[in-house]
């Protein structure tokens, strides 16, 4: 570590003199060594995968459940600390159940996702806290469409047509930038999903069925069972 640095990674409040925010910047680090996600738009939808590894033979598979249902046309992947993803899919999903008594229905899903961003944010400024390990990559339709975004540990939003995190993140954004097109079939996003997360790994013998779900305009999310994916494959 850097002289000058142990000065300011050491409390969330304090900036270093060019600004930066080292414990942001090391629970982004934590985001990078975890599984490699995926989002991607097509012509009425969105697909999400999710490199599912096991990292011992003991885990039950079954047990790994790496896309998670926030309502029932948004679903959230995440890459990073597990318990932090699980405490803030809860309070994703006590928003949506709030917007959708408000309003009848979860009309926007931007304002579900600033929600959560806000949350992340909140613990980026506080002393005696610690922001959040955690990127989530939220999808599903509203009354606009089908939307995607993503959400990193400083709390910034953005909206993809496709995007990646986790530790294969820039192989996949490389891989994306070439292949992806504009109004793809429901069929080719899965395909080129599945495909970015092989460019991600190094030994292709490695790759494992990845868990994938897809949600379209005017029906409910769809998980992929294992036989589905491997006809991809």
């Amino acid at each position: 570590m850097q002289q000058g640095q142990m000065a300011y990674d050491r409390a969330i409040t304090v900036f270093s003199p060019d600004g930066r925010l080292f414990q942001v910047e090391y629970a982004r680090e934590a985001v990078k060594k975890g599984s490699t996600a995926i989002g991607i738009k097509f012509k009425n939808g969105v697909v999400l995968l999710s490199d599912k590894r096991v990292r011992s033979k003991l885990v039950e598979q079954n047990s790994l459940e790496k896309i998670q249902l926030i309502d029932d046309t948004v679903a959230t992947v995440t890459s990073g600390l597990v318990a932090d993803a699980r405490v803030l899919i809860d309070f994703a999903r006590i928003g949506a159940q709030q917007e959708k008594i408000t309003y009848g229905s979860l009309v926007n899903i931007e304002n579900l996702v600033k929600r959560i961003a806000d949350q992340m944010q909140q613990y980026t400024q506080y002393g005696g806290v610690r922001p959040y390990g955690v990127s989530m990559i939220i999808a599903g339709t509203d009354s606009i469409g089908a939307r995607l975004f993503d959400c990193d540990p400083a709390g910034t939003i953005n909206e993809y047509k496709a995007a990646a995190i986790g530790i294969g993140k820039d192989a996949v954004n490389n891989y994306l930038e070439k292949e992806y097109k504009d109004d793809m079939s429901e069929s080719d996003a899965v395909t080129l999903g599945i495909k970015a997360l092989k460019a991600s790994v190094e030994d292709p013998a490695d790759f494992k069925p990845p868990e994938v779900a897809t949600i379209s305009v005017g029906n409910k999310i769809r998980i992929f069972t294992k036989e589905e994916v491997e006809k991809y494959l």
